[in-house]
């Protein structure tokens, strides 16, 4: 199983960025314990705080890889393009995210990912990314 994660803007902040919502933890930290907890799925991981990246990105994995974890943070609420790339490629996706968003401003409430999206998880702290990777797994 070859599962990649890939995460947008600002997600390279985390362990320092509003940790009342995100915790303390930096996503490389926990993205390590994550290839230690599962161990039998190749796991990779991106970042990028530039729309068009994560979109290629997207593309490259998207006809090869057996799933996609998406975070793909504030673009999640303004990206067409984004959705128009999950819904091109063949590999399923996961929209994930680490805090309630329908907790928080009202823009958060819409996503452009979930209706092209196999699922949705989403106010569990990093745990979101351990309920995505399971959700593949048969």
């Amino acid at each position: 199983m070859k599962l990649i994660i890939i995460n947008g803007p600002n997600l390279n902040l985390l362990g320092k960025r509003e940790p009342e919502v995100y915790g303390n933890k930096t996503f490389e930290d926990y993205f390590a314990d994550l290839q230690f907890r599962f161990k039998d799925v190749q796991l990779e991981y991106f970042q990028s705080n530039i729309e068009g990246e994560l979109i290629g990105k997207i593309q490259e994995v998207g006809f090869s890889y057996d799933g996609i974890v998406l975070n793909a943070a504030a673009y999640t609420h303004t990206s067409v393009g984004i959705g128009d790339a999950i819904k091109a490629v063949t590999t399923p996706v996961v929209e994930v995210h680490i805090s309630n968003t329908h907790k928080r401003e009202e823009f958060r409430h819409v996503s452009y990912i979930s209706p092209v999206a196999k699922g949705v998880i989403l106010g569990f702290g990093l745990q979101s990314y351990d309920l995505a990777i399971q959700s593949f797994l048969k």
